[in-house]
Formats: C-alpha cells, sequence, structure tokens
C-alpha cells in the first residue's frame, strides 16, 4: 500500500490521496484506466496486466467479444488475477482533445460509474489511478477537480453505498500533490 499523504474525511468516508503503485493496493477493487477496447498494453492497464497476470486480459477479451467496445464514461469488470484486490473495474476515460468534446462530463462519468459499480458489488473499498492524465493527455489541473467533485458527487447522492474508502494513487509526489491542491478547491479543505 502506497503512503497516504492526505485524508479527506466526507459523508462518514475516508477519500484517501496516496504516492504509491495501485497494482500494489489491497483495496477491494483497482480501477483501470483503460481503452474502450480494454487492451491493456501501456501505462496504468500495462502494469495491472504484468503485475495481476495475463489472465486480466483474457478476461477483458472476453468481456468485449461478449459486450463490444466499453464506450467512454463507461466500465467493465474482470477479476484482479495474482493483485490483491479482489476486481479491476475498468474505467474508460476521454482523450483530451481541446475541452471541447464533452471530455469534462466523460472524465465525471468514468469515475462515478467505477464508484456506483464498486458499490453494486458490495464493496467497501477502492483505489483509483489519474484517470485520462497520463497517455490520454488530459490537463492535471483540471482533471483532479473532476475526479474529486465526481466522488463527492458519487457520495452526496448514494448515502447508503458501501463504499468507505477512496483511494486515489498516484506514482509521483507530483500528481498526488496537484491532488492535494484540487482537494482544497473542491473539499475546502
Amino acid at each position: 500500500m502506497g503512503e497516504v499523504k492526505k485524508v479527506i474525511l466526507f459523508e462518514n468516508r475516508e477519500i484517501e490521496l496516496v504516492t504509491g503503485d495501485i497494482t500494489e493496493e489491497d483495496t477491494d477493487a483497482i480501477v483501470n484506466a483503460a481503452n474502450s477496447r480494454l487492451s491493456h498494453g501501456g501505462g496504468v492497464a500495462g502494469a495491472i496486466v504484468r503485475a495481476g497476470g495475463y489472465e486480466i486480459q483474457r478476461e477483458s477479451d472476453e468481456y468485449i467479444k461478449k459486450h463490444g467496445q466499453v464506450p467512454t464514461g463507461k466500465v467493465a469488470v474482470t477479476g484482479a488475477g495474482k493483485l490483491k484486490a479482489k476486481y479491476v473495474i475498468h474505467a474508460v476515460g476521454p482523450i483530451w482533445r481541446g475541452g471541447k468534446n464533452n471530455e469534462e462530463n466523460l472524465l465525471r462519468e468514468a469515475v462515478y460509474n467505477s464508484l456506483k459499480k464498486a458499490s453494486e458489488l458490495n464493496l467497501k473499498s477502492i483505489s483509483l489511478p489519474a484517470i485520462s492524465m497520463g497517455i490520454f493527455g488530459y490537463p492535471k489541473n483540471l482533471g483532479t477537480v473532476t475526479v474529486l467533485q465526481a466522488i463527492k458527487d458519487f457520495f452526496k447522492e448514494n448515502p447508503h453505498s458501501t463504499l468507505k474508502i477512496v483511494r486515489i494513487v498516484n506514482l509521483s509526489d507530483e500528481m498526488t500533490r496537484e491532488f492535494i491542491k484540487a482537494s482544497k478547491e473542491v473539499f475546502e479543505v
């Protein structure tokens, strides 16, 4: 488990801002920043398959054969292979195209739907990466606010959710600092 840099208490839930490796998280589920084909080659997706085993990719391929591509903003679920988590929730975030293609709403949906799916699975804890803020090019200063606002909205709108802990896990202290900065705006803490 990564190093917690800040804890935000909101609606009797903990939102933890963490520097660490998401593949080492011991939460009920981890979220994968996926593409719509669930082809896990690079970035967070590639790291998850390397750490968790090829069965994650195999389950993803079976999901695509059965259901088709995952639309941007939506999620799919597989097992977690050899990871400590029980599930991988594959969230398809938007590719940044200048902010004029509904990117903010699609990122919000990807986060919100990840939390919703975890709640439907009766999970208590989840770890998320900085969805779309890596190779998909979403500006960090905007994306961090959108992600935190989506979490805040989810808990306001779903007071009976089973989720108690949401961890936002970043490899770099720099990205964690961006989330800490955004948390002051979103949660006024």
